[in-house]
Parts: structure tokens; C-alpha cells; sequence
């Protein structure tokens, strides 16, 4: 079975909802039968590549128009959210900035088998140690340190490779009717919309699960004459 994951690294509650639905992964028999992959999606494509010299906070009311009494309120709740699964949010040195090359790096490391790992690298990265993650020196070393080759991310980034599979991420999410991330799509026939508590998680992925799997259902007279070890029935 196939979850797509529809994410912006500078979301934080994706960042909460990838800790919820790894916790409900845990609890599934069949976990080994999910196929996890990552989608990009953009929460502010407008911002550029080398981050903008302002706090959370800042952005939030300059680039968003957020009071900054719904702002306080939103950082606290995130607070808690983030310290019940074991994420410091450090929202006072995190920098906002463009994702798209961040996304870039993201299906790079997907092909090489490293998907999971470099999510959470570059969530960490900009939530909790302050890093740019549209610089492709940091985003080279990130990639280093889940076992990709930094000489040869650092080249790939100097392009424009995979630029298109982003793009198409994006498109994708809007054609299906995503209007905020996390978006998690199972096997193509449910939305999970938002970081949902890891028991909605567990509910959702063993229903689709259930339905993944091929139905057999009897059919014709049970009493029709028939074969087995013991000799034949007539």
C-alpha cells in the first residue's frame, strides 16, 4: 500500500504529523507493506532562496498580517505539540526561506532509498538548529549526514534537476484539492488531512490497508460434488 505525504519543510505541523503517523506505523503488523513517499508542496514560494534577515514572528506579521496575539498563542500550542513527541521547536532562530530546493534535495534522496531520513534531517535542520535550508552548502552536508555524497548532491543542486518533479508535486496538490499540508493520500482512496493524533492514523492506514487487499467471496452451490485427500463428495 502506497502513502503519499504532501509536506513544506517549513511547516511545522508536518514536521508533528510525520512523528504521529511513525508512531501509528509502529503499532501496524503490516508496516513492512507501506510504501512512504514525500510530495512537495510550497507555504510561501515567494520567498527567496537566502532566507530573510526576520524572526517567526516577524514574518508572521509582515509577510502574513497575523495579529500578534494569534501569533504567541499559535507558537505556544506548537510548543506543546512538538515537545510531546520529542521536537524542540526553536521558532526564535528558525529562518524563513524558499523551499523549492530543499523539495529538489528531498526527491534526490527518495531515489536513493533515503527519503524518511532526509525529511527529518532537514525538518531538524530549520526547526531546531537554525540552518538555511536553501543554501546548498548546508543542504550538501544535511544530505552527508544520511548517507548521500556530498560532492555529488552539491553538483545536483548547481542544476536545475528535478525542478520538474516539484513542480509537479505541486500541481498534483492542487488538482486533488490540497489546501494545506501535512496531506496524506492512502492508496489513492483516502485524504488525512493535518497532523491527526497517531490512533486516527492507526484507524485510517488499517482501513485502507483492509481494502488494499484482494477480495474473495464464494460463489456457486457449496454442496456441489468435489475432490479433497479424503476421497470425493458427491
Amino acid at each position: 500500500m502506497k502513502v503519499e505525504i504532501w509536506s513544506d519543510v517549513m511547516c511545522p505541523f508536518c514536521f508533528v504529523g510525520k512523528k504521529h503517523f511513525e508512531s501509528a506505523l509502529e503499532q501496524l503488523p503490516f508496516k513492512d507493506k507501506i510504501q512512504v513517499e514525500w510530495k512537495s508542496y510550497q507555504l510561501d514560494p515567494t520567498l527567496p532562496e537566502e532566507g530573510v534577515n526576520m524572526s517567526t514572528k516577524e514574518y508572521f506579521v509582515n509577510r502574513k498580517g497575523m495579529p500578534m496575539e494569534q501569533i504567541e498563542g499559535m507558537l505556544a500550542h506548537l510548543q506543546q505539540a512538538g515537545s510531546a513527541v520529542g521536537i524542540e521547536f526553536r521558532q526564535d532562530i528558525a529562518i524563513p526561506v524558499n523551499t523549492f530546493r530543499a523539495h529538489r534535495l528531498s526527491h534526490f534522496a527518495q531515489k536513493a532509498g533515503k527519503g524518511n531520513e532526509m525529511e527529518e534531517a532537514l525538518f531538524l535542520a530549520h526547526f531546531t538548529e537554525g540552518k538555511n535550508v536553501g543554501d546548498i552548502e548546508v543542504l550538501a552536508t544535511l544530505a552527508e549526514t544520511v548517507g548521500l555524497n556530498k560532492a555529488e548532491v552539491k553538483a545536483f543542486l548547481e542544476t536545475e534537476e528535478q525542478t520538474a518533479e516539484v513542480q509537479k508535486d505541486i500541481q498534483e496538490a492542487q488538482a486533488i484539492g490540497v489546501s494545506g499540508v501535512p496531506f496524506f493520500v492512502l492508496d489513492r482512496k483516502y485524504g488525512v488531512s493535518g497532523a491527526q493524533p497517531v490512533e486516527a492514523f492507526v484507524e485510517a492506514l488499517t482501513q485502507a490497508y483492509q481494502e488494499s487487499k484482494p477480495q474473495f467471496e464464494m460463489k456457486g452451490n457449496q454442496d456441489a460434488g468435489a475432490c479433497g485427500p479424503e476421497g470425493c463428495e458427491i
